[in-house]
């Protein structure tokens, strides 16, 4: 019997929310021969759907509709401007309504903030894309974020990472329902990893932000960012804020939101992606962003971006 898949999709969506996971279905029913699944696009209103492109997407059905029936598999996309808008509570009970009744549910990128909106995604690991992980854990703290994977299966419930993660979730629903052997055909003739290697945060420029805090920490925060292999410790960083080392660290973890210590090597990884995408080998990555040694760059990597630099170095390059 044919899986019936509804896919969300909000005014000013992101297209391959939309396209890569339909994408991925249809390439499995050539794959399995069959009709293994049926896709719909869902608009919230009538008419075509504007994507964040200018791309006009005409929808299937419109949610509420009864014509449209149960889904087996609910999915909401994502879109550039959907974590800072607010839903009506019309929606908002459609979709737990929808969920309720779908075999799972999930969503692409920021699509995952309407779930958290309507309460889906209280208590529940999830994901979402890097750059508004920090918007959605502060808003919905009930959300057991992990922030470095690409999808995440809890129960019922699939979310995926920033935009073309949400191929790597199809795929991955596509291995659940039609076994490896579809799937692995699908992602050949797609031409992409069956599983990618490694998480989001490999692709993320969360150490590029906007200097936050007083102005004196501002002016720590960017000398470090000039000058990432100098002299950074806590001691050396309260000097040229002129406090106290304790009041500075507390300070800084206030304000900023996280430690010194943290900080310059979000920073120094950071300068460490940049060298490696221009071709340089780890070790001199290390040398030239403050690592004692290559080794020391290495643990760092692997903790904050989930891949050893010489991977991120083959992958980037």
């Amino acid at each position: 019997m044919a899986r019936t898949i509804g896919i969300l999709a909000i005014e000013g969506t992101q297209l391959l929310d939309v396209s890569g996971p339909l994408d991925v279905f249809a390439e499995a029913n050539v794959q399995s021969g069959g009709a293994a699944y049926l896709l719909s696009v869902i608009a919230t209103a009538p008419g075509p759907i504007t994507c964040s492109s200018g791309v006009r997407l005409l929808p299937d059905v419109v949610y509420g509709d009864e014509s449209a029936g149960a889904f087996d598999t609910l999915l909401v996309a994502g879109g550039p401007h959907l974590a800072r808008r607010a839903h009506d509570d019309k929606l908002m009970q459609w979709l737990r309504r929808a969920t309720a009744a779908a075999r799972r549910y999930g969503s692409v990128c920021t699509g995952a903030f309407l779930l958290a909106d309507a309460g889906l995604l209280d208590g529940r690991r999830a994901t979402t894309h890097w750059a508004v992980a920090d918007s959605l854990a502060k808003r919905f703290p009930k959300v057991i974020l992990e922030i470095d994977a690409i999808h995440i299966r809890d129960g019922r419930l699939r979310t995926a990472a920033g935009v073309t993660a949400g191929l790597d979730l199809a795929l991955a629903l596509v291995e659940e329902d039609l076994g490896a052997e579809i799937a692995r055909r699908v992602a050949a003739q797609l031409v992409m990893f069956f599983r990618r290697g490694g998480g989001q945060l490999q692709y993320s420029r969360r150490g590029l932000g906007s200097p936050a805090g007083r102005s004196a920490l501002q002016s720590v925060q960017r000398a470090v960012i000039a000058d990432p292999a100098g002299d950074h410790g806590n001691t050396e960083l309260a000097r040229r804020a002129g406090l106290s080392p304790r009041h500075f660290a507390r300070l800084f973890r206030s304000e900023v939101g996280t430690t010194p210590a943290a900080f310059v090597e979000t920073v120094r990884i950071e300068a460490a992606k940049r060298l490696l995408q221009s071709g340089a080998p780890p070790k001199l990555a290390a040398d030239q962003c403050g690592f004692a040694d290559a080794d020391t760059l290495r643990r760092a990597f692997l903790r904050q971006v989930g891949v050893t630099p010489a991977a991120y170095r083959r992958r980037h390059t």
